[in-house]
Parts: structure tokens; C-alpha cells; sequence
């Protein structure tokens, strides 16, 4: 059995499940899934053949749902290749090898779902970092919800101190989310998780999520401060933070990757948070994201609610892109 038909298996599994999940990833790609697969059965009609020609459409329909130039140059190669080896000429069987071969992409030598880190003992730490406006705060109040449903004890510390109203949304969604809160506006965001921090062990708190400010135009600063944090919270908690989760808005596409390889460069991050790719065209940045700055896609937003903040999963990621040809 191939990669596709083991993943059509399933996708079948977990639909006759009627897993919430699944339809949440369906609703989520639908803007993609509508602008993609449906260009690529348009292309199958027009090419019944496969052709020089078809290559070079595919290529660009590809790059326009911002899966990358370079991602998308090798895999045309990786594609041309399996053509040839398996002496492929229809265009609609390709489309299942399309399919394998964007699976195959993200999963090389890779474990299928990326999981959040968890501390054996003491809190789980997670810092977040990325641009303002990319719904960084909104991205903490959901997932403390998410942690919240499974009963655990949750903190908010809101480290992004000199932006305006920055402390008190954070607050807002710890009101919201039955979480612990501590801020202060206006000093030093490394005294704020440090003095955070010692209240988190005080309360025998499960998780703490831990905001920073976005500010990228200076790149020398924030490094400086995401360094001073860093220490701050390994000196209280050993191995901490145990993710650094790098929260990036879906729809401003390759400006998104730019903002992941500027922050690879300044702190250490572990993962992924790619927000309302519900409200885009261009789902294919999963797929980019890996391959350009190999970090895991951790968690994925496809939508406004507190629940459709989802565990990144790419086999219902590829689902909810090509269901409309399984």
C-alpha cells in the first residue's frame, strides 16, 4: 500500500469518527482547498497528459499558494523524477502522487504530530515570541483554555510590559480562561517573569505561558531581553522554558518566513504557531515553513474560537487541503 492510500485510509478512519478535530481542519482550508484543488483539476482537465507544460503551470499554481520558490523548485524535480521512474503520464493519477509527495515534505525523518514538550516535574514553561499583531496574546488565551479544559492549573505572565494595553488583554484572558495572572506595566519584562515565576511555584501551578514583547525592528534589543528572560526562568526552573513557540499571522505569507528566520537567529525556537490560516488562500506556508527554517508547526488557528486554536496534525492538515480528491 502506498503513502496516499494509507493516508486516504485514514482519513476514512477518522471520518466515520466525525472527529470535531477533522471538521474543524475542513472548515479551516476551505479558502485553500477551494483556490487549489480546484486550479489543480482545471489543470488536469486542460493536460489530460502530463507535459512540459503541466510542470510549468503546477510550478506556479504551487508557488501561489505560498508553499515557497524553493520548496516548490524541488519538488517539481522530486516529481519529474517519480514521473519518469514510474513511467506516469496521466495527470489525474499524478494528483494522488502530488499528494505523497507534499506528505512526504513535512514528514522526512519526522514523528507525524509535533507535541508540546511537558515538564516531568514542576510547570511546563512556554515562552512566546513574534511581531506584534499577529494575535500572539489572543494565541496564550486560547491555548490556556485548551490547557484549562484538561483540568490543569494555568498562569499567564504578561512580559510585554511597554505596550500599550499589552498587560491588561492578558488579563482579560486570564479572567476568561479561570487562569492565574501577574504583570505590571512599564519595567523591566525580566523582573516580570521573574517575580511571575516564583508565584507560579508558590501555587503549584501545571502551566505557565509567558508573553514577550514583538518588537523586531531592533533586532540587538529584543535579543538581549529574550536572553535576559531565558535566564531569568532557567535559574527557577531548570531545562526551562521547555517550548519557545514563535507565533506567526498565516496571511502575511513569505513575510511570515522572514519573520521565523530573523527570529531563529535571535533566540532558540522549538515551534510554530501559525494563526488565522483560516483567513487565507495560501495554506501551503505549513509546508514552506518546514522546509525553509525546519521548525515544527506546533499548533495551527482555524478561527475565531477559543477551540480552533488545534494541535498542528499533518494528516489532517493534507485532509483538509485535498479532500476533495480522496
Amino acid at each position: 500500500m502506498g503513502l496516499f492510500d494509507k493516508l486516504k485510509t485514514l482519513v476514512k478512519k477518522k471520518e466515520k469518527q466525525d472527529s470535531e478535530e477533522i471538521k474543524i481542519y475542513e472548515k479551516g482550508l476551505e479558502k485553500t482547498r477551494d483556490e487549489f484543488v480546484s486550479q489543480l483539476n482545471v489543470l488536469g482537465i486542460k493536460y489530460t497528459k502530463v507535459s512540459e507544460e503541466y510542470f510549468e503551470e503546477l510550478e506556479e499554481l504551487l508557488i501561489m499558494a505560498d508553499i515557497g520558490v524553493k520548496t516548490v523548485v524541488e519538488f517539481i524535480e522530486r516529481l519529474k523524477k517519480r514521473v519518469k521512474e514510474e513511467k506516469i503520464i496521466d495527470t489525474k493519477y499524478l494528483n494522488e502522487v502530488i499528494i505523497d509527495e507534499l506528505f512526504i515534505i513535512y514528514v522526512e525523518g519526522q514523528s507525524l504530530t509535533d507535541k508540546i514538550n511537558e515538564a516531568k516535574d514542576g510547570p511546563t514553561v512556554i515562552l512566546f515570541v513574534g511581531v506584534n499583531g499577529v494575535g500572539k496574546t489572543t494565541t496564550i488565551g486560547k491555548l490556556a483554555y485548551k490547557y484549562n479544559q484538561k483540568h490543569k492549573k494555568v498562569m499567564l505572565i504578561a512580559g510585554d510590559t511597554f505596550r500599550a494595553g499589552a498587560v491588561e488583554q492578558l488579563r482579560e484572558w486570564a479572567d476568561k480562561t479561570n487562569s492565574l495572572f501577574y504583570g505590571k506595566e512599564n519595567t523591566d519584562p525580566a523582573g516580570v517573569v521573574y517575580d511571575g515565576l516564583e508565584k507560579a511555584l508558590e501555587q503549584k501551578v501545571d502551566i505557565v505561558l509567558i508573553d514577550t514583547a514583538g518588537r523586531l525592528q531592533n533586532k540587538i534589543n529584543l535579543m538581549k531581553e529574550l536572553e535576559k528572560i531565558n535566564k531569568v526562568i532557567e535559574k527557577h526552573i531548570p531545562k526551562a522554558p521547555h517550548e519557545t513557540l514563535l507565533v506567526i499571522d498565516a496571511t502575511t505569507g513569505q513575510n511570515g518566513i522572514s519573520q521565523a528566520k530573523s527570529f531563529k537567529e535571535i533566540t532558540n525556537v522549538s515551534g510554530i504557531v501559525l494563526t488565522k490560516l483560516d483567513g487565507t488562500a495560501k495554506g501551503g506556508i505549513v509546508l514552506a515553513i518546514k522546509e525553509e527554517v525546519n521548525i515544527p508547526v506546533k499548533f495551527i488557528g482555524l478561527g475565531e474560537k477559543a477551540e480552533d486554536l488545534q494541535n498542528f496534525d499533518i494528516e489532517n492538515y493534507i485532509y483538509g487541503l485535498f479532500k476533495d480528491l480522496m
